[in-house]
């Protein structure tokens, strides 16, 4: 099952890119309410957007982006039948992509 859902959505001559990611997004400095041991860090470092295989968007993240995060882009030039994929990786090693078809 993916952690992504992407949705996308045309707008006059731009595509809509929106991605809500299921990421617990720890910064490493909260405490465990019940036992008291510092959460370990866990969180997203990377996500890139490829439109047709060609990244559009690589953005470098950190502590700083909320549990559950929602990102949006605009794509030009984007036309029916082209393709738009979504990666993450986080600091512990794990990834996931999702990938749509422009309709």
């Amino acid at each position: 099952m993916s952690t992504i859902k992407l949705r996308l959505k045309r707008q006059n001559d731009k595509i809509l890119v929106r991605a809500l990611i299921t990421h617990p997004m720890e910064t490493g400095r909260r405490t465990d309410p019940e036992s008291g041991q510092i959460l370990p860090a866990h969180y997203i470092t990377q996500l890139r957007l490829e439109h047709n295989g060609r990244i559009v968007a690589d953005c470098q993240l950190s502590t700083a982006v909320s549990r559950d995060p929602y990102f949006a882009f605009r794509l030009k030039d984007a036309k029916p039948g082209d393709r738009v994929k979504l990666i993450w990786a986080d600091n512990r090693g794990s990834s996931d992509s999702a990938e749509a078809t422009i309709e």
